[in-house]
Formats: C-alpha cells, structure tokens, sequence
C-alpha cells in the first residue's frame, strides 16, 4: 500500500506538468503603445491615442485584426475584459490584433473619434511589420461603436485618404453589430434625440458604393432595439448599390453583448464567420 501511495504522489505532479504542457500558449502583449505623436497633441489625445499589440508566439507573415471596443462612442477602453479575451483569444489562434483607444464623447465631438480610428489603423499598417505582420493582410473590425467606427473608415474614404492611405489598405471589414445610420452618440452631439433617425455624412449607409473593401456583417437576432434591422437594411442597401463584396450574417442566440464577447470562445459561430473571412485565399 505505502508503494501504491508513494507511486501515486510521484506521477500525479507528472500528469499535471504533462497536462499544462498542452495549453495554448499566451499572446505576447505589447501595452499602451502611442499611435499619434507630436506637440500638437492635446492632453486627452496623448492619454487616449494608445493602442495594446497582441502578437501571435509563433510564425510570420500573419494577418492583423484592428479592433475597436465598443461603448457607444461615450465609454469603453482597450484594457476591458471582453476585449482582452477577444484579442488574447485571437493572437493564439494565430492572428495579431491591435486594440485602440479612442477620444470619446462628449470631452472629444464628431469626427475625432473617427480621426483617431483612421490614425490607429496607419500606424498598425506602418508598423506590423516590424512585429512579423504582412501588412497587407489588415483588417479592421469592432463591435458596436467599433464596427461604426469600422464602417465609417471602410466607407468614407477621406479618413485614410488625409493620412496617405486608401481602402485597399484594407484587408477586409468586420463591423460586429454597428451603427449603420448616422450614430446616436453623433445625433446627441448636435441636439438631436436618440432615436431620430438619420442618415447624413456620418451615416455608413450615406457612402453605400459598389467598390469597398471585403466586408462581413455581423448582427444579433437579439440585438438591442433596431440594431438588427439597421444592419440588414445595410447590406441591402450596398448590394443595391451594386456591392458584391459584402456579406451579412444573423448570429442566432446572441444578444447585442454577447455577439461580441462571445467570439471569445472557440466554436462560436460569430468567431467561425471571421476566422474564416479573415483565412479565405
């Protein structure tokens, strides 16, 4: 008996080696790396205009997620726990993603937190590189005020463009339950209530075109109130214009939080639709 225990106390701290041994390994995380520079910067910019790198361990060559948090164009931060999930989840599968910060409304007004998007993405696109990144495999997603901010550089050209840059940077899209009229964060701005609907220059469906980039749109079938319809009626209205390079997508099951931090977790169908999206030849 005393050699069955002794034998069994040995091996167990072997299993248990052998078994962490198989874990995934972690991402490599680069934190709070500037993308503005210069004395022209406001305090508030030098605070927020920072973005989190996670790297895949191993490989080259690997394509890059530019992800935006969401929080309704008001709150939310890189460093939340959703998000970290999504990118450590991702960067161990294989994929970088680079997760800004943003100005936020109402200490910064329509269109700095656009400008800063645009900004965050031409630095990942300068700079990838030197991380084992193409370059040329860059998307941008995000969900909620990420994917309106994801759309609205997709779309209104003039944001890359000022910074030397144009859509066929852009890998694909990949806005996750987003804004397609004209946000309301951006209505509130200009005294105009939450749920007069517009669709002015601030609006992803005001810019609908036959060329954009590769775009996936994502939406819940629980998704807050007219998040979902607004989303259909998107894709409707950019295949109408001619678009055959966008593709919509109803999450079954998920509500407007979930479909997002749900990607997260290995098997869920929001995370399949972009991880294939973002491997297709």
């Amino acid at each position: 008996m005393k050699n069955l225990l002794l034998a069994t106390l040995i091996a167990f701290p072997l299993w248990t080696q052998a078994t962490d041994s198989t874990a995934p390994p972690k991402a490599e995380t680069l934190k709070n790396l500037a993308y503005k520079s210069g004395d022209q910067l406001s305090e508030y910019e030098v605070q927020r205009c920072r973005l989190d790198l996670y790297l895949p361990r191993e490989g080259k060559g690997f394509s890059t997620l530019v992800w935006f948090h969401g929080g309704g164009l008001t709150g939310g931060n890189k460093d939340g726990d959703a998000t970290r999930k999504i990118a450590e989840s991702l960067a161990r599968a294989g994929i970088a993603v680079a997760v800004p910060n943003y100005r936020l409304s109402p200490k910064a007004k329509y269109p700095a937190y656009i400008e800063d998007a645009a900004a965050a993405f031409a630095w990942t696109k300068a700079h990838i590189a030197e991380h084992g990144g193409n370059p040329n495999k860059l998307f941008i997603g995000g969900h909620s005020a990420g994917g309106y901010l994801t759309l609205m550089l997709g779309l209104d050209e003039h944001y890359l463009r000022d910074l030397g840059l144009s859509p066929s940077a852009i890998a694909g899209l990949i806005p996750v339950s987003g804004q397609t009229m004209t946000h309301y964060t951006v209505r509130e701005e200009r005294g105009v209530g939450k749920f007069t609907i517009t669709a002015d220059e601030a609006a992803p469906v005001f810019h609908a075109c036959k060329d954009t980039p590769p775009m996936l749109v994502l939406y819940a079938d629980h998704d807050m109130v007219a998040r979902a319809e607004e989303n259909a009626y998107f894709v409707a209205i950019m295949k109408g214009a001619g678009n055959t390079h966008v593709t919509g997508k109803l999450i079954s099951d998920r509500t407007h939080g979930s479909i997002g931090n749900n990607i997260a977790n290995d098997g869920d169908p929001a995370r399949v639709a972009l991880m294939e999206f973002m491997t297709a030849p």
